[in-house]
């Protein structure tokens, strides 16, 4: 019998390559030979070992916890103590990920030398891989200050919600050819500070297309289309845990808000008709 694999099946296996590891080396080689990077947010043990299990190259431990985990509408309040408590649990779970910890908002901007000091703390106390951090040229001294203790800085261009006051909405940014054209050159300018990625959130795929195609270090998109060197979404979006938020570039692999809900009150149901525990759940 003759197998017939899909063509798209058949490229991805011949640019797949298996590692034990990944590093920021690996996934600098990945975009090299054309392979897609697959990244998630992590925030606690249990799940990060999950998704290690499945593979996925990079963890963030983003300052999206400070929405999922801890309850608040923006991405601000939360601390570096806590970030660094959520990156240690992630790390202790994970073999084979990357894990980049964002630096939250308040630990670098406007000052090189607390921007370093807050990275040595999450490089030292949760053992983490890589830091990333938000915007430009405003931020670009504090990007080389930490580089010059050997840390790895990924950066975050587009969509910034640490500045959401700034720009007062979540809409697509860089429509505006201003604004596209200072995406651009603040791209070439982490590129050459020495980010080994660049993440770029919510902008127009054409746009997102230029840059991966410019700067030699990967380029990961969120709603930044397809033509990128990888994908990353909130895992409690991407397994429909939040069913509060419905961005157009989202897709939802499960639906799992209704699935643990259901199985919560049929427990409870056991429970109150003393159904649980029976004869064989009892010693």
């Amino acid at each position: 019998m003759v197998l017939f694999l899909p063509l798209n099946f058949t490229f991805f296996m011949s640019t797949y390559k298996e590692v034990k590891k990944v590093t920021t080396h690996t996934v600098q080689e990945m975009k090299l030979r054309g392979e897609k990077i697959s990244m998630l947010t992590a925030y606690d043990f249990s799940m990060a070992k999950i998704l290690d299990a499945a593979k996925v190259d990079v963890l963030l431990v983003g300052d999206s916890a400070s929405n999922v985990m801890h309850g608040h509408e923006t991405t601000l309040p939360i601390t570096l103590d806590e970030m660094i408590s959520h990156a240690a649990a992630v790390i202790r779970a994970v073999d084979r990920a990357l894990v980049v910890v964002d630096l939250p908002f308040g630990s670098y901007q406007g000052n090189s030398k607390e921007a370093l000091n807050s990275a040595i703390r999450i490089m030292k106390e949760a053992e983490a891989h890589a830091v990333k951090l938000e915007g430009g040229s405003e931020v670009v001294e504090s990007i080389r200050r930490i580089l010059t203790a050997g840390i790895p800085v990924m950066g975050h261009l587009g969509l910034t919600p640490q500045s959401i006051y700034k720009f007062g909405t979540y809409e697509v940014r860089a429509r505006q050819e201003a604004e596209a054209a200072k995406l651009l050159e603040d791209a070439r300018l982490l590129e050459e500070a020495g980010c080994f990625a660049l993440v770029l959130e919510k902008i127009p795929s054409k746009l997102a297309k230029d840059v991966a195609e410019m700067v030699k270090i990967p380029v990961i998109g969120i709603g930044a289309g397809p033509d990128v060197d990888g994908q990353v979404l909130v895992s409690h979006d991407m397994l429909g845990i939040n069913k509060d938020f419905s961005p157009k570039f989202l897709r939802r692999y499960l639906n799992l808000y209704d699935e643990i809900k259901n199985a919560v009150e049929r427990y409870v149901e056991d429970v109150k008709s003393v159904d649980f525990p029976n004869q064989k759940e009892q010693y």
